[in-house]
């Protein structure tokens, strides 16, 4: 008899759980296991490594049920934990975390194998994860894709001014003040229209309508604080 396909389910929200137990329940028989709390799930995960390992995991990124006691008090500290022990199965972050900074760290330095929204997570989507993640590939719910591919491009098209009249542009009241406190490499002065054309090839690829504007996506893109 073939072995069913074991995967732990984790979040502190319990319709949450619900929902994903439905949506599997569509798909197929699989194996589910369910907690609300991090640490238990990585207690399930090495507790279970060498009998009957999970190959898949579930996982929110924020919990609100941490207390000082908690050990892994998110979604990420459990994936790192995960991580850093080699255990050997496939991650999908399920969440509604939609902030580009923090999709890009995530996807960037954890590495999951799949992002999903909740709010647009459905049967359908979340058997399309389950098969990428089976075959050793990767599946990032749409909007995500777009975020990652966005952030990608701008930032290959920052350079160390770029950076710096962004940071500096909301300390002053006027472009003009930007000059003199622009400086190159070398330590020269950047001069005035240099930064002009600098701040409309900006507003052109971050498709702002203006500076404040432009400052706004810069900040939801992660690109400066």
């Amino acid at each position: 008899m073939e072995n069913k396909i074991k995967i732990l389910v984790v979040d502190d929200h319990q319709l949450v759980i619900q929902g994903i137990l439905c949506s599997l329940k569509e798909i197929g028989d699989f194996e589910v296991v369910t907690t609300n709390s991090c640490d238990e799930a990585f207690l399930l995960i090495k507790q279970n490594q060498d009998t009957q390992p999970f190959q898949l995991l579930f996982t929110d990124l924020s919990f609100d049920n941490t207390t000082e006691d908690t050990n892994l008090d998110g979604g990420e500290e459990l994936i790192k934990a995960i991580r850093n022990n080699d255990f050997d199965l496939k991650i999908a972050v399920i969440t509604g975390h939609t902030e580009t900074n923090r999709v890009y760290n995530v996807i960037n330095n954890l590495n999951p194998n799949a992002y999903l929204l909740k709010s647009k997570c459905d049967a359908s989507e979340i058997s399309f994860a389950l098969t990428k993640m089976l075959a050793n590939d990767y599946y990032y719910t749409h909007e995500i894709h777009q975020k990652i591919m966005r952030r990608n491009i701008v930032q290959i098209q920052m350079d160390d001014i770029a950076i710096q009249v962004l940071k500096e542009l909301p300390n002053q009241p006027k472009i003009s003040n930007l000059e003199g406190v622009i400086k190159k490499n070398d330590g020269s002065i950047v001069k005035l229209r240099s930064i002009e054309t600098k701040l409309a090839n900006l507003r052109t690829d971050l498709n702002a309508n203006n500076n404040t504007d432009l400052i706004l996506k810069a900040k939801e893109l992660g690109v400066i604080d």
